[in-house]
């Protein structure tokens, strides 16, 4: 069964081969000149740099993660970290890099071609990042699971690359989701309110800096984000299936190696699956936006659940299995909707109008909306572990997990489309390239605005079940080595640790949330600074010190991202080791149940206060410059640091504790 494995590694190489060619057509469409060229290059400089002083703390960290790892459990386990943290970083860094050479040619689509066009270079931009985060992902545990897959020991290593992209992709999250949005809340403040000037306005010193976190934190952040859930889910439900009885086995099909094997060759199916999303997005460019990205999204869904179906009954698993992974997809396009009801529907046009009343109001109806987002999702989510448990046990919530994320390839290249969309409208502004073009890529950034709040609730939930997955089988590899191990709420460890748990969330909200604070507030100074000690720079006779600014947001975020960063990885070995592995399943259980409840809240509060601003900027309620407009930039303004900073680091942060408890539990017992 394991000469199986070769399949994941192959389609892994065919998604990157599909990647390479997507980014050469995209290198083929025009680059635009002058100015046009002069910005894009600007932004292309500043992500990288940034990226490159980013990967060098993280080596550091990681380099200290291996040397533990090689002394505590071996050489195989910290060969398969260092896998893990080398294909999250470079799946970061491929989608960051294609998303600003992207970028420049949408907006001079736009300009030349129309929308169409543009919409194909966006959405193809993106789609580099969703296919490489699918390839690296089938070809890191592939690889692993080919040479290691055979024996406990091998599959306990092969743990070690869900650690690796974990610790990756939350230092990743944090640093990129401090950057940009110090850069975007000082830009807003002073541009928008202060100077009354238009968003991504070239006069506006801290554009630039806005422009580089797209790409930085809503593309390589969000693609380690969903990197380390996908493989989180699958490496969880291989160790499930390793642990598993002998009756559980026997009553989901009778061969234990195919169940080992199954999460691979579901995830290798969805990529088959996103592949044929993102052609299918292509043929329907022609009409709108909306209609091509949704058909896309829901086809590719549709699409996987049916292959799925003869997958499951061709390699002898039991239906309780396509039962498990069919309610993982389906829940998955569930909380999408909701979420997009709450950040585009009623809700966001109520918010606007509390904006008559001035920023309190607005600040008060966001967090209502976001709190009781929560609902749907949360019973969502329950209902999808409900139901995945009653078919297939705990596995099947691990599958669960799987089924939602098989098709990440067409959901993460729909959710980096939008960064990708939204920098081409701020080039279209700064290069003065005029209202048709600037339309064109509004509408499409508007749509992007829609496919990133969906993103934003597909990971959320896709995290809360690779978490559980992992808890899972970190119960059930302390239960290997002590028969006696039940987590019972009565417990007085168990309960003190679900309090410790409850604590981390809100602390790493708390320090995240300081740090945009912090360095958006050099950001204010140094843009009014600007405003002020530069002649004509109001006037539009003189050019901004954009490195300055992009420099001041690259130092806060490398900065703050360590402690928090520190604190995920950290806290497992503390609590394991001394208070025990009942704290620390009761740690992990108040830390998942917290931090889920908390991203929801957080991502549909900043959403719909987004989409409210948006909504007046249309020409509503008085539209750009009135009263409504300034209370709802105040919203937005908060909403920021939790939609893309506090409330994504939630999922991370939760999976980062459960595969770094799962990676000791050996130690524990």
């Amino acid at each position: 069964m394991l000469t199986n494995a070769i399949l994941p590694i192959t389609f892994g190489a065919l998604g990157m081969i599909a990647a390479l060619l997507i980014y050469v057509n995209i290198l083929k469409t025009p680059s635009g000149e002058g100015r046009v060229k002069e910005i894009a290059d600007e932004i292309h400089l500043g992500a990288m740099v940034f990226m490159a002083s980013e990967y060098k703390r993280l080596a550091i960290f990681c380099l200290i993660c291996i040397i533990a790892l090689y002394a505590s459990l071996g050489a195989d386990t910290a060969i398969s970290f260092t896998l893990g943290a080398l294909c999250s970083g470079t799946a970061g860094y491929i989608g960051m890099y294609s998303a600003t050479k992207a970028n420049v040619r949408t907006a001079v689509a736009a300009n030349t071609k129309g929308a169409a066009a543009a919409l194909n270079i966006a959405f193809f931009g993106g789609s580099i990042m969703g296919l490489t985060v699918a390839s690296m992902g089938l070809l890191g545990i592939g690889t692993l699971y080919f040479f290691m897959g055979g024996t406990v020991h091998g599959i306990e290593a092969i743990e070690g690359f869900a650690m690796g992209g974990s610790s990756v992709a939350l230092f990743s999250r944090v640093g990129g989701g401090i950057f940009t949005k110090s850069a975007d809340v000082g830009a807003d403040l002073v541009g928008k309110v202060e100077a009354g000037i238009p968003e991504d306005d070239p006069r506006n010193p801290a554009v630039i800096a806005d422009n580089v976190g797209d790409n930085v934190g809503d593309v390589a952040g969000m693609g380690s984000d969903i990197f380390e859930s996908y493989c989180g889910a699958m490496i969880a439900s291989i160790a499930l299936a390793a642990s598993m009885s002998f009756e559980n086995i026997a009553r989901l099909g009778g061969n234990q190696a195919v169940l080992q094997f199954m999460p691979l060759a579901l995830a290798s199916l969805g990529l088959l699956c996103s592949l044929a999303g993102i052609f299918a997005v292509k043929l329907f460019s022609n009409k709108s936006a909306d209609v091509a990205l949704r058909f896309g999204t829901i086809g590719s869904a549709v699409i996987f659940i049916g292959g799925a179906y003869f997958l499951i009954q061709a390699m002898g698993g039991a239906n309780g299995i396509w039962v498990a992974v069919l309610v993982g997809a389906i829940g998955g396009i569930v909380v999408g909707l909701v979420t997009e009801y709450y950040t585009g529907g009623a809700p966001v046009r109520k918010i606007a109008k509390d904006g008559e009343t001035g920023p309190a109001t607005v600040m008060i109806s966001g967090l209502a909306t976001g709190m009781q987002s929560v609902a749907i999702p949360a019973l969502t989510i329950a209902a999808i572990i409900y139901c995945a448990n009653a078919a297939a046990g705990l596995y099947g919530v691990g599958l669960a997990a799987v089924g939602m994320l098989s098709t990440v390839g067409i959901t993460m290249a729909i959710d980096a489309y939008g960064p990708v969309a939204d920098n081409a409208g701020g080039i279209a502004e700064m290069a003065n390239m005029g209202k048709e073009t600037r339309e064109i890529t509004d509408s499409l950034d508007e749509v992007g605005n829609s496919t990133a709040a969906i993103g934003k609730g597909f990971a959320i939930s896709a995290a809360a079940l690779a978490a559980l997955a992992l808890i899972s089988a970190y119960i059930a590899k302390i239960s290997n080595g002590d028969p006696d191990f039940v987590l019972a709420i009565n417990d007085p460890m168990v309960l003190c640790g679900m309090f410790i748990g409850g604590i981390f969330p809100f602390l790493v909200s708390a320090m995240t949330m300081t740090a945009v604070g912090d360095a958006a507030f050099d950001m204010i100074v140094e843009v009014r600074r600007q405003f002020k000690e530069i002649p004509g720079l109001l006037e539009g006779t003189a050019k901004p010190d954009t490195a300055r600014c992009v420099d001041i947001a690259t130092r806060a975020a490398l900065r703050k991202m360590i402690l928090p960063g520190s604190m995920a990885v950290l806290a497992p070995v503390v609590i394991g080791f001394g208070l025990g592995p009942k704290a620390l399943g009761g740690t992990l259980a108040g830390a998942l149940v917290c931090c889920v409840m908390m991203a929801l809240m957080m991502a549909n509060a900043g959403g719909a206060w987004d989409n409210a601003k948006k909504y007046v900027e249309k020409g509503n309620l008085g539209g750009k410059g009135s009263d409504v407009h300034k209370a709802a930039v105040v919203g937005d303004t908060v909403g920021d640091p939790l939609k893309d900073t506090s409330g994504p680091a939630m999922n991370i942060l939760i999976n980062v504790m459960a595969i770094v408890s799962l990676v000791i539990a050996p130690l524990l017992v």
